[in-house]
C-alpha cells in the first residue's frame, strides 16, 4: 500500500477540479483547510473548498479527507464483518455540484482508498467511488454522454467493469421507500480490490479523471437555457429525493457522521433550497412527467443512439 501516492493524487485531483469549476462559475471557492489531533475520536486532516451563490452554481464543493480512526465503523464494515472494531485509514475526494439553472444537472462524484489495519496483520486496502447524474429536466444526449465518457474510462480494466458498476450505480442510487431512482446513475463501486493495488489504484485515477469531462460538456449546453418559475419550484422538488437519499442511505454520509467526521464537510452535499409537498405527480404529457417516465428507469445510455 503506498498511501502517500493515493493522498497525492488525490489533493491534485481536487485542485484540477476546483480550478475547473471555478473557471466554470466566475466566482472563486472559499478553502476552509482543517486538522484533527491525534488524541482525538479521528485524527487526520482535509480541506473543504465551496461556493455559494456563485455564477453557475448555487451551492458546490469539493471535498478532500484524509483521516485514521481506533474503530472501523458499522458502515464500513457491513460488508466486512471481520474487521469491525480495526483500526482504520480513509481518503478521498467527494463533491457534489448544484448548479442554480434547472436545465443543467446536479451532479455527485467521489473516489476513496479504505484501509483497515488489523493488529499482527497486513493491512486490507480497498478503493471504492464513481459518479452519477441527477437532471431535472432530460435531454438524452446528456445522459449518453455522461454514461460514454464513463464507459471509455474504465475500458482498459476489462470490458466486464462499466455494465457491472453502472448496474450497482442504478441499483445503489436508489430510494427504496420512493420506489424511484435518485437520477440517471453513472457508476458506482465499492470494496474493491481484485485488481491488486497498482491496478485497482489506476482504475480509480481513470474514474477520477474522467469527471471533468463527462460533466463539463452538459454544463456549457444547458447552462444558458432560459427556465423561470415553473422550472425552479421543480428543481426545489426533486432536490427533497437528493437529501432524502443522502441522509437515509448514502454510505459516506453515514460514514462520516458514525467516526465522528467533521459535520460541515460531510453535509456539504445539501441543496440550498429544497421543498416537499404531500403526494405530489407531474401532469401527463409536461416535460416534469416525462422526468419520471423518460430517464428515472433504468437504461442502457451509452449504447444509445448518438
Amino acid at each position: 500500500m503506498d498511501a502517500n501516492a493515493v493522498r497525492n493524487y488525490l489533493l491534485d485531483l481536487q485542485t484540477r477540479i476546483v480550478k475547473a469549476m471555478q473557471q466554470a462559475d466566475g466566482h472563486s471557492f472559499v478553502t476552509d483547510a482543517w486538522t484533527r489531533d491525534p488524541g482525538g475520536r479521528l485524527a487526520g486532516d482535509g480541506r473543504t473548498q465551496l461556493v455559494e451563490e456563485g455564477g453557475l452554481l448555487e451551492r458546490g464543493g469539493c471535498n478532500f479527507s484524509h483521516v485514521l480512526g481506533p474503530a472501523m465503523p458499522p458502515s464500513a464494515t457491513q460488508h466486512r464483518p471481520e474487521l469491525a472494531g480495526a483500526p482504520f485509514e480513509a481518503m478521498g475526494v467527494s463533491l457534489v455540484f448544484h448548479p442554480r439553472n434547472p436545465h443543467v444537472p446536479t451532479v455527485h462524484m467521489n473516489v476513496r482508498m479504505f484501509a483497515a489495519l488489523p493488529e499482527g496483520k497486513p493491512p486490507v486496502v480497498w478503493f471504492g467511488g464513481g459518479m452519477d447524474l441527477t437532471p431535472y429536466y432530460g435531454h438524452e444526449e446528456d445522459a449518453q454522454h455522461f454514461h460514454r465518457v464513463c464507459r471509455d474510462a474504465l475500458q482498459p480494466f476489462g470490458a466486464t467493469l462499466y455494465p457491472r458498476f453502472k448496474r450497482w450505480c442504478d441499483e445503489y442510487f436508489f430510494l427504496k421507500h420512493r420506489n424511484e431512482p435518485r437520477g440517471i446513475g453513472g457508476i458506482f463501486f465499492d470494496d474493491f480490490s481484485e485488481l491488486g493495488f497498482d491496478e485497482s489504484f489506476a482504475m480509480l485515477r481513470a474514474v477520477g479523471d474522467a469527471f471533468l469531462p463527462a460533466y463539463l460538456p452538459i454544463v456549457e449546453r444547458r447552462r444558458n437555457t432560459p427556465y423561470g418559475e415553473r422550472e425552479r419550484d421543480f428543481q426545489a422538488y426533486r432536490r427533497g429525493r437528493y437529501v432524502e437519499f443522502n441522509l437515509v442511505y448514502d454510505r459516506g454520509t453515514l460514514f462520516g457522521l458514525q467516526s465522528g467526521g467533521r459535520t460541515e464537510s460531510i453535509l456539504m452535499s445539501m441543496p440550498p433550497v429544497v421543498t416537499w409537498r404531500y403526494d405530489w405527480q407531474p401532469e401527463p404529457g409536461t416535460p416534469e412527467a416525462r422526468l419520471y417516465n423518460d430517464f428515472l428507469q433504468p437504461r442502457d445510455w451509452a449504447a444509445g443512439a448518438a
